[in-house]
């Protein structure tokens, strides 16, 4: 009987290609996860910190650090990072060697409310934490603010964020009982009536026209309120 060696070799190849890739993929499964990479993008002032983004890193209630690849579910990271109100999105994903990194875009206040409660509004009109590591120099909002509906008031604060003269000089904006808006400007001591949001742009223009007028007449100390609730006026009282 002839002995097929060629058969053989091949056979005994596929056994070694096969037992290596066997004792390859378990020893990469079983590759402990070392020290998370984490990355911060947008906002450069960090209002949470890497440490705390490891805290959130937990897999079967201990941190990630140290424990086998395989067992790592990115997803459930990912949704763990999300669920934090600082995180605006939180992305996680792993190297073939197991080096786990998180992409973190930290949400971006744009006023911070002060009544009986203190939080941000961020710049999707959500509720957002303060935050012991920074605080940002956004308009103060008070009145009558419920944590559930910031509609109205985020408006209006959206609309300062996104002018140049407003988010320069706007420092306190008051939601009324009736819903209608006030603001207080920087160095001045008057109240803007803005009444309701209507018409905003108008009014907007209408005030910026007066304060530079107000401004070159050196007059601006004299008034205790000016009223934008009608859009073809403006309506001063003198202190």
């Amino acid at each position: 009987m002839r002995i097929n060696y060629n058969y053989i070799k091949v056979i005994g190849l596929l056994i070694l290609v096969g037992g290596l890739f066997a004792f390859s993929k378990y020893r990469n499964d079983h590759r402990k996860v070392p020290e998370p990479n984490i990355e911060f993008f947008g906002e450069n002032k960090l209002f949470i910190t890497e440490a705390t983004v490891s805290k959130l890193l937990i897999q079967n209630q201990q941190t990630v650090t140290g424990q086998s690849k395989e067992i790592i579910d990115l997803n459930e990271l990912e949704i763990a990072l999300n669920s934090n109100p600082m995180i605006k999105k939180a992305e996680v994903f792993m190297s073939v060697n197991g080096e786990l990194s998180a992409a973190i875009e930290q949400k971006r206040p744009i006023a911070r409310v002060h009544t009986n409660a203190s939080y941000y509004i961020d710049d999707e009109g959500s509720y957002m934490p303060l935050s012991s590591n920074y605080a940002a120099r956004v308009p103060l909002v008070t009145g009558n603010i419920k944590k559930n509906n910031l509609k109205i008031v985020f408006q209006f604060a959206k609309a300062v964020d996104e002018d140049e003269f407003l988010r320069k000089h706007v420092i306190e904006i008051r939601q009324n009982d009736d819903n209608t808006i006030d603001f207080k400007i920087r160095k001045s001591d008057f109240i803007v009536h803005l009444g309701t949001l209507k018409k905003l742009e108008k009014k907007i223009n209408n005030f910026k026209a007066f304060y530079q007028k107000a401004l070159k007449d050196n007059v601006l100390n004299k008034y205790k309120l000016v009223n934008l609730k009608f859009d073809k006026q403006v309506i001063c009282t003198k202190t």
